[in-house]
């Protein structure tokens, strides 16, 4: 199994529009940061977690010839708005997006059209399965589990892959929930930035309390903004095992 980061930044993307911070001016392609998803790959079965608004430019930049379901971790914008951009994959096939009711309800707000009883033609083809948090589901040869955890105060959805866990725009994570990452060899988490608190993100050090707990092989921090700090120098202070993630990076989960 393997996951490629297709995009590690937060809503805004890095650089941000406007900003003249070292990172935003960074020459370091690692500091170039698209908004947060991923594909996780095992045996021929291709998985896309999350189609935001740069969702095109990340297909072509990592040569994406097939995708066979999108799991969905929450509602937000930056998170679901690229799925019209997903008709490409779906010229052959019906294609299966797995998401809770809430993230269901928000893409059916979004694209009205792709689920009229007549349909435009050439919209994207896409069916949603509901999804809870206690009931693993299969796509091909990838079984799925689904956690709940907080984005704030509203509960969103991580995924484990058997030893591979992806978690984005966490605020909190219950008990219970928590123990089920026991196991994990490499943990995705997220982590707006270094230190100062946030209503809804995790900050570096809430990632690493986590992470201490788990005790993962290897640990990789997404959907960090532009504030975060220099990849190369903020790199050189993580403890050993945990990496910044950045753009277009594959890690073998074996």
């Amino acid at each position: 199994m393997k996951i490629t980061f297709l995009g590690t930044g937060t809503s805004t993307g890095v650089p941000e529009i406007g900003c003249k911070c070292e990172v935003c001016t960074s020459t370091d392609p690692r500091d170039r940061r698209l908004r947060c998803s991923a594909l996780v790959e095992h045996e021929g079965t291709t998985l896309l977690i999350d189609c935001g608004p740069d969702f095109r430019e990340q297909m072509l930049r990592a040569d994406v010839k097939n995708i066979d379901a999108l799991l969905m971790t929450h509602k937000h914008y930056d998170h679901v708005v690229g799925i019209d951009d997903l008709r490409p994959y779906t010229r052959a096939k019906e294609l299966p997006i797995f998401a809770d009711r809430e993230t269901e309800m928000q893409i059916r707000a979004f694209f009205p059209y792709c689920f009229g009883r007549v349909k435009y033609p050439g919209v994207a083809n896409i069916k949603v399965n509901s999804i809870d948090h206690k009931t693993p589901f299969r796509v091909g040869e990838i079984e799925a589990t689904p956690l709940r955890v907080f984005h704030g105060m509203f509960p969103i959805t991580a995924y484990r892959f058997g030893k591979l866990a992806y978690i984005t725009d966490m605020s909190y994570i219950e008990p219970g929930e928590l123990e089920k990452l026991k196991g994990v060899e490499v943990l995705v988490i997220n982590a707006l930035r270094f230190s100062k608190p946030h209503k809804t993100h995790q900050t570096v050090l809430e990632a690493l309390a986590i992470i201490d707990y788990v005790k993962p092989k290897a640990a990789y921090l997404t959907h960090l903004m532009h504030h975060i700090g220099l990849h190369a120098k903020i790199s050189k202070c993580l403890p050993q095992g945990v990496f910044l993630a950045y753009d277009g990076l594959t890690v073998e989960v074996k």
